[in-house]
């Protein structure tokens, strides 16, 4: 196959295999041995999170064969929908996707890639060869980044926030562009270049991932930088979209443009406007901040005032809307991140195809990670970005969480 229809080939895989979350190995093994068990447990987990199951399964379904994986010695059950005819593996979330591993055996290696540490690191603490880690990292990136993060359509947000990040694949600048809402990452992909052909491409990614999982779905709002191609490429995905300009860009070009009290006079009035309660307070307070500027200020200060107050009209309607984001804040913090993995990593290496599956297994490891013990001393009830999401989470263990969350490649079928 050659690169370029590799690299136009949607990511997600296993569609055909459903994961299911059991107490222990000798529980799975009970309902194996057990065609009775195994069927009521099924339909237990099938009323309880009918979204990991294939829908026509509620109409019936024979167990089809069973084999043994040679890899783990883990015998695996298929079964064969009577609606549809279709064969499905039912596996356990104990092992990953083809029984390449335990999952207790990886877990912790590719806990430490969320701080990017090398592979030959994870070669040389726990084993195996840096291929291994790199091919099972990789693997995270490969379902449906929507529909494995965002379980029920109540939860989609519909206000998101839209920014690319500037990297390197093979030497060559590319960017990353990126869609965050509800503090996951819901869309990332990569371009290679910041035209607004090539941006609607990448941000269609998410538009038809989201549209595969929640068909009506559309995006309310989304809060961008002042960036023309971006606008246009969200424009041109959702016609009826809430373009709202990212107000803390402006104060960031502001400050670096003054200093001392001089600072301090400029923010604290071009603050005061971000904080005004209605929409023509917000103008009122912008065409005095204008009115001080031309009379006080000169030079870069005074033109980046101006500039901000010239584009007021772009940071309106988000009174419009009041749940819209007025910043890009929430994918900025996230690009720190992200930028702080791939540097570990000297950047990408080698075909877009596995660039774009490293920014999405980063994705992915962001949505799953579980928060840090201050934070969850402080809020015991918080355990990662997925569950704040959606309300529960489906194992505490974080990488059986996703691989649940990721069954049926995370497509609802």
């Amino acid at each position: 196959m050659k690169h370029t229809e590799l690299e136009q080939q949607p990511p997600s895989r296993g569609s055909k295999h459903i994961c299911v979350p059991f107490a222990n190995e000798a529980h799975y093994q009970e309902c194996v041995d057990d065609v009775a068990k195994y069927r009521a447990y099924l339909r237990e987990m099938s009323q309880q999170h009918p979204e990991l199951f294939p829908q026509a399964m509620g109409q019936g379904y024979t167990f089809h064969d069973r084999y043994c994986s040679r890899k783990q010695g883990l015998v695996l059950r298929r079964l064969k929908l009577k609606a549809t005819r279709e064969v499905f593996t039912v596996r356990p979330s104990f092992v990953l996707p083809y029984c390449r591993a335990r999952t207790e055996e990886v877990e912790k290696a590719l806990y430490l890639r969320q701080w990017g540490v090398p592979f030959a690191a994870l070669a040389y603490v726990f084993g195996r060869d840096a291929m291994f880690w790199y091919r099972a990292w990789l693997s995270l990136g490969r379902p449906n980044l929507v529909g494995t993060t965002v379980k029920h359509a109540a939860h989609m947000p519909p206000d998101v926030v839209a920014d690319e990040k500037i990297t390197w694949l093979a030497g060559e600048e590319v960017v990353v562009p990126t869609t965050v809402g509800g503090g996951c990452v819901l869309g990332i992909s990569v371009a290679a270049q910041a035209d607004s052909d090539s941006l609607k491409a990448a941000y269609g990614e998410f538009a038809a991932e989201a549209q595969a999982i929640f068909a009506q779905y559309r995006v309310r709002s989304v809060c961008t930088d002042g960036f023309n191609a971006t606008r246009e490429a969200w424009q041109r995905l959702f016609p009826t979209v809430t373009l709202v300009l990212c107000y803390l860009h402006s104060i960031l070009k502001i400050t670096e443009r003054c200093r001392g009290a001089l600072r301090h006079q400029v923010l604290d009035r071009a603050w005061a406007g971000y904080q005004a309660a209605t929409k023509g307070q917000f103008a009122q307070r912008l065409r005095r901040l204008a009115e001080w500027a031309r009379a006080t200020l000169a030079g870069p200060v005074a033109e980046m005032v101006n500039k901000l107050c010239r584009h007021r009209d772009d940071f309106t309607p988000a009174y419009d809307c009041p749940q819209a984001a007025r910043t890009t804040n929430a994918v900025d913090r996230l690009h720190n991140h992200l930028d702080r993995v791939l540097y570990a990593m000297r950047y990408c290496h080698g075909q877009t195809a596995s660039a774009r599956l490293a920014v999405r297994a980063w994705a992915m490891q962001w949505n799953f990670h579980p928060y840090g013990p201050r934070l969850r001393h402080a809020h015991p009830s918080r355990s990662s970005p997925f569950a704040d999401l959606n309300g529960f989470h489906y194992h505490p263990n974080w990488l059986q969480n996703f691989l649940i969350a990721a069954s049926m490649g995370g497509l609802h079928l």
